[in-house]
């Protein structure tokens, strides 16, 4: 399974930078390849594979990960007293430092070893940021961004799509609404991200129920490594009510406003390949 994984992904990353070669080419800053899909989709496996492929072809790469630029546990912890209780867990908009990533793909361009570019390193079994001494450093400017994230490229639900509660998290612990409502007016603030993709991949997943499977995965390999944080099977589900509703929207929404969008069934085998 972990081959036939591994010969997919080498043969979707081949034939995305061949895609894309020729815009890549045009450009005479950092093309920014935007990589969305939900959790346990394998956007970040797909984008050091990408990452890996490009720099055999010859261009500098670098990978972003939106998961990186979370607030610390201590922000989120403000957060959740200043505003709503559930924004102590980390995940949906608002709880990323989008400025500072902002920041990071300004100065890409410039990056050199008198002037490094470091950007942030999220520890999910410690549910916190990596000490600075551990942070990547780009010490040349890329020729190729890949940002890889699980809400890349979403736009805000209509106000009237917030009203009813999708899951028991919603129904119990945000009854009048207000914490979903603050977060998808923190996502308006992430489109001028967006706007700095050059172009934009979904990895479609079949349908919400998946992810929890998927997404399970990840968090088995972190409870082997014995993180102290790392989820059970319920620490999982409560935590992916919060994902839920975004989620949702993302599955419908996402496909259309992609350049291309690669589908999987439940397998997470390719069943479709197509670019807008």
């Amino acid at each position: 399974m972990k081959d036939d994984a591994s010969t997919q992904n080498e043969a979707l990353a081949g034939h995305l930078l061949d895609h894309y070669a020729g815009r890549i080419a045009r450009v005479q800053r950092p093309y920014v390849l935007g990589l969305s899909g939900l959790q346990g989709s394998g956007k970040s496996t797909l984008a050091r594979v990408i990452k890996t492929q490009a720099e055999h072809r010859g261009w500098p790469t670098e990978v972003l990960s939106l998961d990186d630029f979370y607030y610390s546990r201590s922000e989120r912890e403000a957060l959740a007293h200043q505003v709503h209780p559930l924004l102590k867990t980390r995940g949906v908009p608002g709880t990323h430092e989008i400025e500072l990533l902002l920041s990071v793909l300004t100065a890409l361009p410039n990056a050199s070893e008198k002037f490094p570019v470091t950007w942030p390193r999220f520890d999910k079994g410690r549910d916190t940021r990596m000490p600075p001494s551990r942070w990547p450093r780009a010490t040349r400017p890329p020729r190729l961004v890949v940002m890889e994230g699980w809400a890349l490229g979403l736009r805000p639900q209509l106000e009237s799509a917030l009203e009813e509660p999708v899951n028991e998290l919603e129904r119990v612990e945000d009854p009048d609404g207000r914490w979903r409502h603050w977060v998808n007016k923190q996502l308006r603030a992430y489109q001028p991200l967006w706007r700095k993709l050059d172009a934009l991949i979904v990895l479609q997943a079949p349908n919400w129920e998946v992810i929890r499977e998927w997404r399970s995965e990840t968090e088995k390999e972190l409870l082997a490594r014995g993180a102290p944080l790392a989820m059970d099977a319920a620490a999982m589900q409560r935590f992916l009510f919060h994902f839920e509703r975004l989620s949702r929207h993302a599955l419908a929404t996402l496909p259309v406003l992609a350049d291309t969008c690669v589908e999987y069934d439940t397998h997470h085998h390719m069943t479709g390949l197509s670019h807008n």
